[in-house]
């Protein structure tokens, strides 16, 4: 049986290779940079303890209505408000990991995320490399959440995907 660090590892390096262009690995683009932003993004996964979902699996979801709490985590002003997944509600979170947090934003976190820790949940941000989705999802773990996914492609993948956005009035 693979263990989960690796099953999570080749995961990612398989996701990431998506983004390197046409082809596998694609001869020519710097697979230093791939690698590093895989195992940096196997490594956030791994300590999160949450889920992935794909930009093509979370639309999925969504076509298919399934209850999902879908959490766009960047600033209000500067993106959510401009462009989101629809349906997404908005909670900041910092670029930084948290290692710890606040009762304040706990609380907050608590009340947006309802009390059924069985409620499926997607953290998003802007893009693979953007780590706020990481907190969000990894401190909805923390405080118990059992369906907790990250869409690493966050709303830039949403956007190439060329599905529809919405904007707040």
């Amino acid at each position: 049986m693979i263990k989960r660090s690796l099953l999570v590892f080749l995961i990612s390096v398989i996701f990431v290779i998506g983004f390197a262009g046409t082809g596998v690995a694609a001869w020519g683009t710097k697979e230093l940079d791939t690698e590093k932003v895989a195992v940096t993004f196997a490594g956030e996964v791994e300590r999160g303890g949450y889920k992935i979902v794909a930009t093509q699996e979370l639309k999925g979801w969504l076509d298919q209505k399934k209850s999902v709490l879908i959490v766009d985590t960047m600033p209000y002003e500067d993106s959510y408000k401009k462009q989101h997944i629809p349906g997404a509600v908005n909670m900041e979170f910092p670029i930084p990991e948290m290692t710890r947090l606040d009762d304040k934003t706990k609380a907050a976190l608590e009340k947006l995320l309802d009390p059924d820790k069985n409620r499926l949940i997607v953290f998003y941000c802007g893009f693979v490399k953007c780590t706020r989705s990481h907190n969000g999802a990894m401190w909805a773990v923390k405080l118990g959440y059992k369906n907790v996914y990250r869409h690493p492609g966050g709303i830039k993948a949403w956007h190439e995907a060329e599905y529809q956005v919405e904007k707040v009035q």
